[in-house]
Order: structure tokens, then sequence, then C-alpha cells
């Protein structure tokens, strides 16, 4: 089938994509005029898929990708994903995450009506809440930075669309991925990479509590949903139900790269993106049980699982 991937030069998107053409379908990905090294990440498969210049930010532009690709499924992972950053400028996150999604939903029921829809939310869309046990999609979102707030926005706007507009959309909030390679600005790469260096490794809060989740696993979901006819209109956590403190993660990652250098607990490493302490939820851990019982969807990684693997490809990364 033809399926569209907004984001496809992203961490999951790349990743998307490899599994879908692995699978024989026929995949296309919205881009933005990219370099070459923004499509690295895809490099391996650039010949499998079909790349449509655009902007999710431009509705007739959207709406040219829709009909171009007459897709049977849609995964929308395009976004602006840097949270700290959002504080400081938030306007291109309204417009990449919110607008975009409002253009991408209205260039479908334009174009291609009987199409899914699969959106990616995320699990920052939850903010605060009260209490530490595993929070259930029918909690009230209480957003905690600028760019949580443009993904409920988007996130709503599809529910809302479902209904009023007969949208066939699923709703995706993931928890924390992790897997990457050549990037160290998410917390288990910048532990990883650190360690593997035998440098100093800060760790901002140490006590809060989060699921990690590997990417495959997280790829595996979206192919789930799509895959249902009951997830239309649903809204689904995806989490491995895996929770950890941030010092309880660099433990493992000290064990499993056997690191014998030094963490500070308590500060976040020197040019760090400012985050306001007093704004990031110490407890973000998801109750799954909706999407293991709906969708059957079960993570195939455990945390340590995971956590090898990582590490094994960045040792491979610094061979090659």
């Amino acid at each position: 089938m033809n399926v569209l991937i907004t984001g496809i030069t992203g961490f999951i998107g790349s990743k998307l994509a490899a599994r879908l053409t692995s699978d024989g379908h026929n995949v296309y990905g919205l881009v933005r005029h990219s370099s070459e090294r923004e499509l690295n990440r895809i490099q391996g498969i650039i010949s499998q898929v079909h790349l449509i210049e655009g902007d999710l930010g431009r509705y007739h532009s959207v709406l040219s990708a829709v009909e171009t690709s007459d897709p049977s499924v849609i995964f929308h992972l395009g976004a602006m994903t840097p949270v700290r950053l959002s504080f400081d400028d938030p306007y291109p996150y309204i417009g990449a995450n919110f607008d975009g999604t409002v253009n991408l939903v209205h260039s479908v029921l334009a174009k291609s009506p009987s199409s899914r829809l699969i959106a990616a939310s995320t699990a920052e869309v939850y903010g605060w809440q009260d209490g530490s046990k595993p929070i259930t999609e029918e909690a009230a979102l209480h957003p905690a930075s600028p760019y949580a707030v443009t993904k409920v926005a988007a996130d709503e706007y599809v529910q809302m669309a479902n209904r009023v507009y007969h949208l066939k959309g699923t709703v995706m909030r993931p928890i924390n991925s992790y897997g990457r390679t050549g990037e160290s600005g998410f917390l288990v790469e910048y532990l990883v990479s650190k360690m593997l260096q035998g440098e100093t490794c800060y760790i901002g809060a140490p006590d809060s509590v989060r699921d990690y989740m590997f990417a495959e696993d997280h790829v595996t979901s979206y192919i789930d949903a799509a895959n249902s006819e009951q997830a239309i209109g649903r809204v689904y956590n995806v989490s491995p139900g895996n929770p950890v403190t941030n010092a309880d993660l660099a433990k493992r990652l000290s064990k499993i790269t056997e690191f014998k250098g030094k963490v500070v607990f308590g500060s976040y490493p020197p040019g760090y993106p400012h985050r306001p302490r007093h704004v990031d939820p110490e407890y973000l851990v998801l109750d799954n049980s909706r999407i293991t019982k709906e969708l059957k969807w079960r993570p195939k990684y455990s945390l340590d699982e995971g956590l090898k693997l990582t590490v094994d490809m960045w040792k491979s990364q610094a061979k090659s």
C-alpha cells in the first residue's frame, strides 16, 4: 500500500520508513528542502522511498503531498521536538507542531478522507500530575512547556476532527525513546557518549522518574495501530512500563559501559539549554494497559537489553 510519513528524516520516522519499505510498502516522505546531511538517516533506503519536498506549515504544500502520495496510511511524525529550546523561542513550535497538524488533517479530509492518520503526540502532554502512579489516557492534560502546549493542541485537534469531520485518526502518546547514534542531546545517548569517552556526566534531576522505550518498540506501536481498525478514533499511551529514576538509569549505564568516571547529581552539563527546574514534572510514567489490551502491543526489548544494544551501536560507530 502507499504510505506517507511526515518527519521521515527524523529518528523514529527514518526507522519506520526502513521497516515499511522492508515490508514491501510504497513509502512517501514529506521533507523540506534539505541538505544531504539531513537525509543521512534514510541514506540506506533513499532509493526505495519517494521524497516530496514540502512544508508542514503551508497548507497547499501539504495538500499536494497527500494528493501525490494517495496514501492508505499517513504517519504524522513531523514536529519540532527539543523541549528545552521551546522556552526561549516558542513560535516555530506553534507553526510546525500545531499549524502543521491542522494543515495535514484538512489535507487528508480534502484529498484522501478514507486514509488512516496515525498522529504522534507525546507523553509530555500530561505534564504535572498529582501522585506517583502510571498515568492513563483519561488524565487531564497539564503541559509543562511551550513545546508540550503545541502538542496538546495538535493532539486535541485530531481528536476533534475524528468526531466532527469523521477523520480516521489515532493519537499515539509515546514516552521517551532511545537508541540514537551520533546524537547526544537526549539523556540516554548523552550518558552513553560521555561514559564511553570516560568524561564526567551530569544528572540535573536525579530523582525524576521516567519510562524509556527502545526505538524498535516505538516503531512497532505505530504499525500495530495502523493495522487495527479498533484503533480508529482512539488515543494510546505507548510505554514499556519500566520506570526508573534518572540516577538509576545512570547506574545501569555505568555498569554496561564499565564507566569509572564521575557522575555529578543535581547539576546540568555546562552550557545545557535552560529548562526551569520547578516546571519539570518529577514523575512521568504512562499506563500502557489500553495499547497492550486492544492492540496486543508488547515491548520486545527490556530496558537493560535496549541500553546494551545502544551502547554496542555507539561502540560500533566509534570503530567505523
